[in-house]
C-alpha cells in the first residue's frame, strides 16, 4: 500500500471492509462514481431493531488480485448514538 489513493474508472467496483462499531468485520461492495474511493461512508444500520446512521472514515487500502480493498474505521463522534449493551435494560 502507498499513501496515494488508487485510481479507478467511473463504474469500477471496490471492496469496503468495516472496522469497529456495529458493522465491524462486515464487507460491502461499492461502485466508484467519480474515479476514486469515498473518503467517508454513512451507513444505515439496524441495532436491536432501531435504525441509526453510522459514519466510517477511510483509513487504508490495498490491492488484492486486481481488486481494491478499502478499510473504513468507525467514527463514533460523527455517528448517531447507539445504546451500549449495559444500557438496554435486559434487551441484549
Amino acid at each position: 500500500m502507498t499513501d496515494a489513493l488508487p485510481t479507478l474508472a467511473h463504474g469500477d467496483e471496490y471492496i469496503v471492509l468495516y472496522k469497529g462499531g456495529p458493522n465491524d468485520g462486515q464487507v460491502d461492495r461499492r461502485i466508484s462514481t467519480d474515479g476514486s474511493v469515498d473518503d467517508e461512508i454513512t451507513v444505515l444500520t439496524a441495532v436491536d431493531g432501531k435504525e441509526t446512521l453510522l459514519d466510517y472514515t477511510r483509513s487504508s487500502w490495498t490491492e488484492v488480485g486486481g481488486q481494491y480493498h478499502v478499510v473504513y474505521d468507525f467514527d463514533l463522534a460523527d455517528s448517531e448514538p447507539v445504546e451500549a449493551p449495559e444500557d438496554r435494560g435486559g434487551r441484549q
